[in-house]
């Protein structure tokens, strides 16, 4: 079945299983839209699914950065619809399952990016170690206060690449999503749970991060050179663990961190899946693979 289907949604609402039930369904594959499961060697901290749990359905654009490298949101759309074109000439369904909104609107609408230039973004890069994010940031509140005000004031990343565009281009990047056109036809079903249960789903995650070897994975990583990354070093788990192996905080308190961290992320995701109109919403806790596929029959 040559179909697009987007499986969207907050961490830790149950994307996963649903995924692999409908992938079974469908003849499909699927196709990883969490950046932070890019990351090679990041798996505990990004609930990433073990390969024995995969029910033997290839996962497609997983594992496949250093986590020295920055995830690029341009990359990602260039090498996600190559990756559906080649699904859809094998007669298979795609299936793009996660939860970092604008990768997937990258991948099924039509965003547009600005140019980059990495001379700039590597001299961006140096000031940032030089001065910090906060200063950094200040920067871009003086250049564009709107861009800055669409920007989280710890995100790096972004307000390098906001700086980046500035300066080749002379304007701000448009971080605010547009009602875009679609690119490629989709299928977008979004999972939602109560709050409650949501942020009781979060804590028993990290708890259960913490006991598969959350810490130890992360030791590993940062002689492999993850504080050197600028996307990863900053994934939640990571970013803690690595502040409390520093002395920053107790590993308690990094875990503590952790939960909160997350719930606040989670309260982004569900504002940015909110503008996107063409998600069909579905509850979680009742929701199952035939469903989906009635949906998508009648779609």
């Amino acid at each position: 079945m040559s179909i697009t289907v987007a499986i969207v949604g907050p961490t830790a609402v149950g994307k996963t299983d649903v995924s692999l039930e409908l992938a079974e369904l469908l003849d499909g594959e699927v196709i990883n839209a969490d950046s932070m499961q890019f990351y090679r060697g990041m798996d505990i901290g990004t609930a990433k699914v073990p390969l024995s749990e995969r029910r033997g359905i290839p996962h497609h654009l997983i594992d496949n950065l250093d986590i020295r490298d920055a995830a690029n949101v341009s990359d990602y759309q260039i090498a996600a619809r190559a990756q559906i074109a080649e699904l859809h000439s094998r007669g298979k369904a795609a299936l793009l399952v996660g939860g970092s909104g604008l990768f997937i609107n990258a991948v099924l609408d039509d965003m547009q990016f600005p140019a980059s230039d990495s001379v700039v973004r590597d001299r961006l890069n140096a000031e940032a170690e030089e001065i910090g994010v906060e200063a950094m940031y200040q920067r871009l509140v003086a250049a564009d206060p709107q861009a800055a005000a669409n920007v989280i004031p710890q995100n790096l990343r972004r307000i390098i690449r906001a700086l980046e565009v500035i300066e080749i281009t002379g304007e701000a990047p448009n971080t605010a999503l547009p009602d875009l056109a679609e690119v490629v036809p989709s299928v977008r079903i979004g999972l939602r749970r109560d709050r409650e249960e949501l942020d009781e789903r979060i804590e028993k995650r990290v708890e259960l991060m913490w006991q598969q070897g959350l810490v130890d994975e992360v030791e590993q990583l940062e002689i492999q050179g993850l504080r050197e990354g600028l996307t990863a070093s900053k994934a939640l788990g990571y970013q803690q663990v690595l502040a409390a192996l520093a002395g920053e905080c107790s590993m308690d308190q990094a875990k503590t961190d952790t939960i909160y961290g997350t719930r606040r992320y989670v309260r982004r995701q569900e504002s940015w899946f909110k503008r996107d109109k063409k998600i069909q919403w579905l509850d979680a806790t009742t929701v199952t693979a035939s469903e989906i596929s009635g949906i998508i029959a009648s779609a």
